[in-house]
């Protein structure tokens, strides 16, 4: 199958051309240059909640001791509702807002310039409260920016190039999160103090998201809103035909899961390492440096090829070796005798990870409505959103009552092995998802071409 490396990199073009009806997917094939420009926002986004996770579990700590566990838990909780509201929400009303810059990316550049001051704000947060109340704010901001550019990709990635779209947006997710890591880590020099990191975080989502806002096509015309009011657009968001959307519904749960499996050892890392190993201070801040490099370096492993393995076998067998392979790596964390053998279950669960990541947003956008894609992907983006959270709060609260009867250590493994568990029901509900059978079309070619039209497969 060709790929996208016959085709040379040139300017945009409007991806609405080559379109062939509202639900179809544009058929004009983008260059190189344009799908690592699309990508490059999903890096910005992931490496807020990369550099956020570092942040937060060192600040809490160091402003409520001993509670920091249960307290991370309740945090997060409380802020799961915007994510769940705002994502969805503000992904339905990109599909029929109207501009002259599209219909995506003006909540693209408003939610990135607002996260970038709530991330300002969480570093020089003095108190708790007040780094909460930024917190909320940076859910409710970056989600504003986040359901409507999930909704642009599907709007922008012709049918044959979601494999290797899919693999670059596993690849900058998860090189996100870890740039987001690394930035922050660079707190550790300064005698644990992470207030000029996250600004630097802040400086850079908000450059990212004044750049995603030029370079970005605007994608196909909006909706029609008829006679609709937004608020009863919004108000649809949440409507029950989605549950007519039967495959939808199942992969959303078997996303969420995996997902969450994911973040038990991503949200919990720092202190799986202080109560199961005793590492602390620089010697911590080495192995999580450690831990971080194989993770991405199997990552990397995992995106392109997962996707390219999926684009010939099916996105269902790839996601069941990913769930397997991560639950083995998930079982090796929790009863690893020394931290040099945890680290090569975090390398496998972040092989598990890429390909997962990779390959499950391919097969999201093979299933939803195309015209309603801000929707449907925003909808879908709220797994991400909340199974942290979830993760966070079931893995702390285990980390913290089981740690109350066997000690810490006990604690911070039955964390780590619940989610194994997380991995099967994954699995399980993946099932129950009706995969469709990828059409044979003429793709177009994008202009100045001077290469012939491929046949997709």
């Amino acid at each position: 199958m060709a790929t996208s490396s016959a085709i040379p990199a040139g300017p945009l073009v409007d991806a609405e051309a080559g379109r062939s009806g509202d639900e179809a997917r544009p058929t004009a094939l983008l260059s190189k240059t344009q799908l690592f420009q699309i990508s490059i926002f999903w890096f910005a986004l992931n490496a807020i909640w990369g550099g956020f996770e570092i942040f937060q579990q060192k600040r809490v700590i160091q402003l409520i001791g001993d509670a920091a566990p249960l307290a991370l838990g309740v945090m997060e909780f409380v802020a799961m509702p915007i994510a769940v509201l705002t994502m969805p929400l503000m992904g339905s009303v990109s599909d029929y807002a109207t501009s002259r810059w599209g219909r995506r990316r003006p909540f693209i550049l408003f939610g990135s310039l607002t996260a970038a001051a709530a991330l300002f704000g969480l570093g020089l947060s003095p108190t708790f409260p007040v780094l909460v109340v930024f917190f909320l704010l940076l859910q409710l901001t970056s989600n504003a920016a986040r359901g409507p550019f999930a909704g642009l990709v599907p709007d922008l990635v012709p049918e044959r190039q979601v494999g290797i779209a899919s693999g670059l947006m596993g690849l900058m997710i998860t090189l996100g999160l870890v740039g987001g890591y690394l930035l922050m880590m660079s707190g550790y020099l300064l005698d644990e103090d992470f207030t000029l990191p996250m600004i630097a975080l802040g400086g850079f989502v908000g450059l990212a998201g004044i750049g995603s806002f030029l370079w970005i096509p605007k994608g196909p015309p909006a909706k029609p809103r008829g006679e609709r009011t937004w608020g009863r657009i919004a108000l649809e968001t949440f409507g029950t035909d989605i549950l007519h959307e039967r495959s939808y519904v199942f992969l959303l749960g078997s996303r969420f899961f995996i997902l969450m499996a994911i973040g038990f050892f991503m949200n919990l890392n720092i202190l799986y390492l202080e109560r199961t190993f005793g590492l602390v201070g620089t010697e911590q801040g080495r192995w999580v440096l450690i831990g971080l490099g194989l993770s991405v370096g199997a990552t990397a492993l995992g995106t392109i090829p997962g996707a390219r393995i999926s684009d010939r076998v099916g996105r269902k067998p790839v996601i069941y070796g990913s769930a397997l392979i991560g639950a083995i790596g998930m079982a090796i964390v929790g009863l690893a005798p020394g931290v040099e053998l945890a680290v090569v279950g975090i390398g496998l669960v972040g092989l598990a990870g890429g390909a997962f990541l990779a390959v499950d947003w391919a097969l999201m956008t093979d299933i939803i409505p195309k015209a309603s894609a801000g929707r449907y992907m925003g909808l879908s983006n709220v797994v991400e959103a909340t199974n942290g959270p979830i993760a966070t709060t079931i893995g702390g609260a285990i980390m913290y009552l089981v740690g109350l009867g066997l000690g810490v250590a006990v604690g911070a493994r039955a964390a780590m092995l619940a989610a194994v568990a997380m991995f099967a029901l994954g699995a399980l509900l993946l099932t129950q998802v009706r995969e469709p059978r990828r059409r044979r079309a003429t793709v177009s070619q994008p202009p100045g071409s001077s290469q012939p039209a491929a046949t997709a497969a």
